[in-house]
Formats: structure tokens, sequence, C-alpha cells
């Protein structure tokens, strides 16, 4: 059975790095599956590994300002080489980011082999599935100490980091609702009315690639793009309106990232009736993101496959949300 002491320190640190790994990630991933851009999620989240394994051989923490940059520049290097191998290649958008993303985790690999064959503290399974298991916070030992603003100085640098992303991740939607909105619809139209559709889609980019940054020691540089698209995508199929989507989003990935921990860590242990080994939280984070999505394409009221009408049905609510949206940018 377990204390609350062990609660406060292993598990609720732990979930609370998940969900908001899981939130900050929904809710720009949105705007990657209105876009019809899923993968470049994947392609970021895959990019960046060789830029953070860098930072972290050079610095040997993966802590601090060098991985981040790492994480940075890499994003930056595969964009030009993704518009390098489409016009060069004369390949489509999808198939370049392909290209490029593959070659550039597979450097990464290599890199964290050559790092461990260096006696380097790196290991593959932390920096591919993440680890929540570590993190750890030892100050509260009953739930009183939370009232203590001295335990609270000492959180966990990973769900401190984290925070600050999701809250930047939150400020920017709120702030740019509208440009996010009519850019991601109907490009075209927000620039003739005086929006820069470019420079708001570099915007989403970066976004993205600073919540993959943030999360990737927790949930993983695999995992995470499941966290990008799957509470988005689960969203998308259950309602027609964008910002009932993006509240949507939200609430699935924080429930994606708690239900996950929980089933990873507690769930063996009650299906065995007693002690049993825990199972990977990251990876059940991603199982359970699968299985919402999953049931949401079968059984969403309007978009889900047994959905009456539903080829009539999903076009006119797709048109709907986007004539909505141009027409609140156009009022407005």
């Amino acid at each position: 059975m377990i204390t609350t002491q062990e609660f406060l320190q292993i598990d609720l640190p732990a979930m609370t790095a998940a969900v908001l790994a899981c939130v900050c990630c929904a809710l720009v991933g949105n705007f990657l599956v209105l876009r019809r851009q899923s993968l470049l999620g994947d392609a970021i989240s895959h990019a960046i590994l060789p830029g953070i394994v860098a930072g972290f051989l050079i610095t040997g923490t993966r802590a601090g300002l060098p991985v981040i940059l790492g994480a940075l520049a890499a994003a930056v290097i595969a964009g030009v080489l993704i518009e390098a191998v489409r016009r060069f290649g004369r390949l489509d958008g999808g198939a370049a980011m392909g290209v490029v993303f593959t070659v550039m985790f597979a450097g990464g690999v290599v890199l964290i082999e050559q790092g461990a064959a260096r006696a380097v503290d790196l290991d593959a399974d932390c920096v591919l599935y993440g680890q929540l298991e570590a993190i750890l916070w030892l100050a509260p030992q009953t739930w009183a100490d939370l009232a203590d603003p001295a335990v609270w100085a000492d959180l966990p640098r990973q769900v401190v980091t984290l925070a600050l992303v999701t809250l930047l991740c939150v400020v920017c939607v709120v702030a740019f609702a509208k440009e996010l909105a009519i850019t991601s619809f109907d490009p075209a139209l927000a620039t003739t009315l005086g929006i820069p559709a470019g420079l708001f889609h570099h915007a989403v980019v970066v976004l993205v690639a600073i919540a993959a940054i943030a999360s990737f020691e927790a949930v993983g540089s695999i995992l995470v793009v499941a966290m990008l698209i799957c509470p988005a995508a689960t969203a998308r199929l259950l309602t027609d309106r964008l910002p009932v989507q993006l509240w949507l989003s939200v609430a699935i990935g924080g429930l994606t990232g708690a239900g996950g921990y929980l089933l990873g860590a507690f769930g063996p242990s009650i299906l065995a009736g007693g002690p049993a080994d825990a199972l990977n939280a990251a990876g059940m984070i991603a199982t359970l993101a699968g299985v919402l999505l999953t049931a949401a394409i079968l059984f969403a009221p309007r978009h889900g496959v047994l959905a009456r009408n539903r080829p009539r049905h999903r076009g006119a609510a797709g048109h709907q949300m986007g004539k909505d949206v141009v027409s609140d940018a156009v009022t407005h």
C-alpha cells in the first residue's frame, strides 16, 4: 500500500509533469491537425534528437540552455534541409519531411550510442521513451507541507520547465486566437486581410518545437508525437467549434497524462491483487491516447465511423467550422 509521503514525493511530481507535457503538446497540436500538417509534429520531435544529444554531450547534463539551443538549432537545420530536399529533389513536402527527419533521427541515435561508448551518462531509453519515473520531489512529506512556500521552491526542474512552456502556449493561443484560426483555415484570405500567414505558420512550428523540447525528458522524443496529435485529433472528431475543440483537447490531454501514469504505476498491482512491476508510464500514456482516439473514430456522434450519413455530416461540419472562423475574422 502506497503511503502519502511516497505519493507526494514519487507519483505527484511525475504525474504533474506528464499532465503538463500532454496539455502543452495538445494545445499547439490543434493547429497542426487543422492545417493537415500532423507529419510536421512527427518530423520536429524526431529531428531535434541530434541537437538534444549534442547539447548533452557538450555540457554533460540534460539541464540548461545548451541543450535547448542544440534542439532549436536542430529544428532550424531540419527546416532548411526539408526545403532544400523539396526544391532540389522535386519532392512533395511530406516526402521531404520523411527523408530529413529519418536521417536526423538516425544521426541522433548514433550520437547516443557514441556517448554510451565513451561512458557518458546518456541513456537511450530516457531520450527516446522519457523518464517520468526519475522525476522526484523530496521536499513534501505530508499534505500539510504543500502550504509551505519553501516546499514549492524545491519543485523538480522538469515540472517548472513544463509549467512555463504550458503557460507560454496558453498565452500565445489566447492572444492570437483569431490570427491562428484564420491562417489555419484560409491562409490566402488571411494575407488579404493583412495577417501574415507565413509568419504565423513559422510561429506554430516554433511553439511545437518548444513544446517537444520541454516534453522530451518526460515522455521521450518518440512518444511526444502521440501527445501532439492524438488529443487534438480526438477533440476534432467530437466538435465542430474551434474554441470547444481547444478546450476539449486540453481536457483530453490532461486526462491522458494523469490516467496513463496511474495505469502504468498502479494498474499491474491492482490487477495482480498485490505487488507487481509497474509499466512504463510514457508508454501507457501513448496507449491511452491511442485508445481514446480510436474510440472517437468509431463512436463520435457526427464524425464517427458508426455515425449515420457520416460523409455528408463530415464535409458539412468541416465547411461550417471554416465558415465560422472566416466570418468572425472578417467581422472583427
